[in-house]
């Protein structure tokens, strides 16, 4: 799917709003990382727009993608999670919630949201889970990184250049900001911001950081 704007210009619609995601795993923790830029190609409408999700103590969505199919998809899943909890009498696991993910976007295959997720978690014997998945929820399970947006290349080279396996927490976060705010200075669709989460056992936190503004 493609939009056209003045002369032969195209761009893909996931690209229509800007969008950079990364999420990593550590040592006992992992962290996911969006840019917090709402743009309309390349006008910018906010820079307090939020693609990052807590689902419970144990998960953290973000999306990539067409900012409508974003809100829709998260209430839905917001939605779907509630009723688990109600009928099962439990939060839902880290597993569950990325084949449920999955599954809802395969239902619309024939008319799909335009959005690319990123799971991060903790299953219960404190193992990270990361998860991402394509427009239809075609998997892709990973054990050190995930990246999705419009600058995936210049962060997947940012992340192979920086990660190491077994980071703690704060080494983490550090190596999280610093691939997502390197990689979103290469792209004028993403950034004006950052949001970090940060999950370990005792917790989850999350931090704002400062970017470059023009």
């Amino acid at each position: 799917w493609r939009l056209r704007g003045g002369g032969d210009s195209a761009m893909s619609i996931s690209q229509y709003n800007g969008s950079a995601i990364i999420a990593m795993a550590g040592d006992g923790c992992v962290g996911i990382a969006a840019d917090r830029r709402l743009g309309i190609r390349n006008m910018t409408k906010a820079c307090d727009f939020k693609k990052v999700f807590q689902v419970n103590d144990r998960i953290l969505v973000g999306f990539s993608g067409l900012a409508t199919d974003l809100q829709t998809l998260e209430h839905r899943l917001r939605m779907r999670c509630n009723m688990y909890k109600l009928r099962e009498e439990r939060e839902i696991s880290v597993d569950a919630f990325g084949n449920l993910v999955a599954s809802m976007q395969y239902e619309k295959r024939f008319g799909n949201y335009f959005v690319e997720p990123v799971i991060a978690g903790m299953r219960e014997d404190g193992t990270p889970y990361l998860m991402s998945s394509d427009v239809i929820g075609a998997q892709c399970f990973k054990d050190d990184f995930v990246v999705a947006g419009d600058t995936a290349e210049t962060l997947f080279g940012m992340c192979e250049s920086v990660y190491r396996p077994n980071l703690g927490p704060e080494d983490l976060f550090e190596v999280l900001s610093q691939c997502l705010l390197s990689g979103v200075d290469r792209d004028c669709l993403a950034g004006w911001g950052a949001t970090v989460w940060i999950m370990t056992k005792e917790g989850v936190r999350e931090t704002h950081l400062k970017g470059r503004m023009d």
